[in-house]
């Protein structure tokens, strides 16, 4: 029987919906991608679009990497004439009707098995999650008034800076007719 972690690190959210592509599937049946794709088309009535939809290219070329190390994509795949195929929890509970080995049904009962504990842990922490959310939402909150923050101040240091220059500038012609005060006036004669 597949491992259940595993299989819930192969499950990803597109479009909103949380999915298993194809080539992840014909690794965990042992088939190849081709194969599967095959079965799917002989049997595409069974698949409306809240089962199985392609990706496209932009969604293909946005899961090619998720995080630094973990690579959704395998470089090998070839995008070619069909994208990949992404299969929802109910695609997948349908494939075990058209692939008939018992691997396949093992497979399938552990897929099965890992969207609904990721669905037990979503319900069960979704005040945490909503926390997380909340917490996004200030932070951008905060993100937003910091640069505005960030903004006056440079518009103010810019006034500053101004009005500091000009002390300096004041400051200096004090100084020179300080020089023109301080210098003693001379009575009598000078000698060369």
């Amino acid at each position: 029987m597949a491992d259940i972690e595993l299989i819930q690190h192969k499950i990803y959210e597109v479009r909103g919906v949380r999915v298993m592509l194809d080539f992840d599937l014909a690794i965990l049946y042992g088939i190849e991608t081709r194969a599967l794709k095959q079965a799917v088309k002989r049997n595409i009535n069974r698949f409306p679009s809240d089962f199985m939809f392609n990706l496209t290219k932009n969604e293909a070329n946005s899961l090619l990497f998720i995080g630094v190390s973990q690579t959704v994509i395998p470089p090998e795949y070839n995008f070619g004439v069909t994208l990949p195929m992404a299969f929802t929890e109910q695609g997948v509970a349908m494939l075990s009707g058209i692939l008939r080995s018992d691997k396949a049904i093992h497979v399938n009962i552990s897929i099965m098995r890992a969207f609904v504990q990721m669905r037990q842990f979503l319900i069960q922490n979704k005040e945490i999650i909503q926390s997380i959310d909340e917490l996004r939402q200030r932070l951008k909150q905060l993100e937003q008034s910091g640069e505005e923050t960030l903004a006056a101040i440079n518009d103010l240091s810019e006034d500053t800076r101004q009005e500091i220059d000009d002390i300096y500038i004041a400051l200096a012609e004090m100084a020179n007719k300080k020089k023109e005060l301080d210098k003693p006036n001379r009575i009598g004669f000078v000698k060369d």
